[in-house]
């Protein structure tokens, strides 16, 4: 187990999945050959910021099975510390299928209700893990998955602010996951204010306050408890606000869309590390930016996630 004199850049929690990713354009049902890969989101900002030389950490819990040691393993290669993955002799690694389109957002279709996962609860949280870590990234994907896991989530958030610890957080949507969307809005609500830096989507945002544009959907979660917030709109970039200042960060040109999945991801992978940094919050919104967008040039959740040379040459363009 690592300890606090090894510390971690970023701790995150959550469900990774194993995905078969269509290799030919078509409906799910008709397609004979799929390839095999890791997904998830907080797997992706995970690997993403290991790519980028922070030193992250991903805490959850898998089934005992083939899917867990493919998770693991991969984690593992792309430098992730798994040693607070926990496992389960009584539930399965969950996954998901996704097919290939020649444009806009593939299908997909995820197999885990009752997978490992969503048992994640407060006697999984080790203390000196998590502390050892400068930084916590949370969704609410995970805290969706059960009521266990959404008072895990909560826990984490409340106890590394108590430690002085920054804290971002990505709502990433998945209302098929909630009860209702009233209990989804509340929820996820209730896990943004206990954020430092809150990464909604503009529709996102739209759909948790009400409120119509950036600057107001901001000025609801600034009243609320983050410093930062840091507002996705597609191509035309990013605008962030803070108590003290606000602005649009341009877009970067996209050739071609080929997956749009895990681009608001990489997004969060450009944000983080740049304030992590010492990014100025332009600076590290325009990381985020280029993130994204070599994200949705890419055909894998994570396969547009660059290392540092790749990033910065494709910012130089």
């Amino acid at each position: 187990m690592m300890t606090k004199q090894n510390k971690l850049d970023v701790v995150t929690f959550g469900e990774p999945l194993v995905m078969f990713y269509a290799n030919e354009i078509g409906e799910l049902d008709q397609i004979n050959s799929f390839s095999k890969a890791l997904a998830g989101a907080e797997s992706n900002v995970a690997i993403g910021l290991s790519r980028l030389s922070h030193r992250t950490g991903l805490v959850a819990k898998l089934g005992n099975d083939s899917f867990a040691s493919f998770i693991k393993a991969t984690l593992q290669h792309e430098g992730v510390d798994i040693s607070s993955i926990s496992t389960s002799d009584e539930r399965p690694t969950g996954m998901l299928i996704k097919s290939k389109v020649a444009s806009g957002d593939p299908k997909v279709e995820y197999f885990r209700k009752f997978a490992a996962a969503s048992t994640l609860n407060l006697s999984d949280f080790d203390h000196s893990y998590f502390e050892s870590a400068r930084h916590l990234h949370a969704t609410s994907i995970s805290a969706a998955l059960s009521d266990e896991c959404f008072e895990f989530a909560t826990f984490a958030m409340e106890h590394m602010k108590r430690q002085g610890k920054t804290v971002s957080f990505d709502p990433n949507l998945r209302p098929v996951l909630w009860k209702d969307e009233k209990t989804m809005i509340e929820g996820v609500n209730k896990l943004a204010i206990l954020s430092d830096w809150f990464l909604p989507g503009l529709g996102e945002g739209k759909r948790l306050t009400g409120y119509d544009t950036p600057e107001a959907i901001a000025d609801f979660y600034l009243e609320r408890g983050p410093s930062i917030v840091v507002i996705k709109l597609g191509p035309e970039g990013a605008y962030y606000k803070t108590k003290e200042s606000q602005g649009i960060v341009n877009g970067f040109k996209v050739e071609q869309v080929i997956d749009t999945v895990g681009a608001g991801d990489g997004f969060a992978v450009g944000v983080i590390s740049g304030l992590l940094e010492g990014l100025t919050l332009p600076e590290a919104v325009k990381r985020g930016n280029a993130i994204g967008a070599l994200a949705v040039m890419s055909p894998g959740d994570m396969d547009g996630l660059p290392d540092r040379a790749k990033l910065e040459g494709f910012m130089k363009i």
